[in-house]
């Protein structure tokens, strides 16, 4: 993976939240690469219950400073910057005060999801993005995670098609089994059809239910990797009538060789 440029979009990444499966790989991907002397960014949302003091973000004043649109809404983009610990590594954090100064990430304390989570998602699509393009920095590979990410493969491969800066980038995108309860916001898909992204391309979020969301995350991907031991059995369907590389589920402890093999033999292949 030497001088590969690859982009991680994550919804959560320890040290900043508590570990979980996604957190915990959306760390230890990045790490690995990092280490075979590949050139990564880390992308995730600034929630307000990230310790910005103990962790040490800062605004960085260059990237921050646009205004993102979402359903007809000006939204100020903030960008803060950390560097995790004995790593050298750097985490950007899309912030906006609107969706992300709650301490809390996407549940009250109640266990509901907060019923923005949609436009969130738009947001940090458009964010991480708008960013990149602003750091004027080409991804080979960009590598999703978590389901506030997943509108990131649909907005790139739609919304941003025409953008050159991501013309040759490859999207993969790693399916998990935690998602949500319920559905989102039913009114996402008019707030996706604001943003001209086609009916066909997103007809099934008018049921905006993890299952879903996750499916046209696979459909606007260019490869996939099984995150959890045991998904719902309508999305590993799915994987396989997609038709795309799919690469099986590997723990924590074993999936270094495997994910670099997928990178260079199916993804950058």
């Amino acid at each position: 993976m030497k001088d590969k440029k690859i982009l991680y979009v994550s919804s959560e990444v320890v040290p900043y939240l508590p570990e979980t499966e996604i957190s915990s790989m959306s760390f230890e991907t990045p790490r690995m690469v990092n280490q075979q002397g590949g050139q990564i960014r880390i992308f995730m949302p600034r929630y307000g219950n990230i310790n910005e003091r103990r962790h040490q973000l800062h605004e960085v004043i260059r990237l921050s400073g646009i205004n993102l649109v979402v359903n007809d809404l000006d939204m100020p983009l903030i960008i803060k910057v950390a560097s995790i610990p004995k790593e050298r590594i750097q985490v950007y954090f899309i912030d906006n005060d609107e969706y992300f100064k709650r301490k809390a990430t996407l549940t009250d304390e109640d266990g509901n999801l907060f019923s923005d989570n949609d436009e969130r998602a738009i947001f940090f699509a458009k964010g991480v993005i708008e960013t990149v393009k602003k750091l004027n920095w080409s991804p080979d590979i960009i590598h999703v995670h978590g389901w506030l990410a997943s509108l990131l493969p649909l907005y790139l491969k739609q919304f941003y098609k025409d953008e050159p800066l991501f013309n040759e980038s490859k999207i993969v995108t790693s399916i998990y089994k935690n998602g949500f309860e319920k559905t989102l916001n039913t009114d996402l898909i008019k707030k996706l059809q604001f943003d001209n992204i086609e009916d066909d391309k997103i007809k099934i979020l008018a049921d905006p239910n993890y299952n879903n969301l996750m499916k046209v995350a696979i459909d606007n991907s260019d490869a996939l990797i099984t995150g959890s031991e045991d998904l719902p059995e309508e999305l590993t369907s799915y994987l396989k009538k997609s038709k795309k590389p799919v690469l099986d589920y590997h723990a924590k402890d074993e999936f270094s060789e495997a994910y670099t093999n997928f990178y260079t033999t199916s993804v950058l292949d």
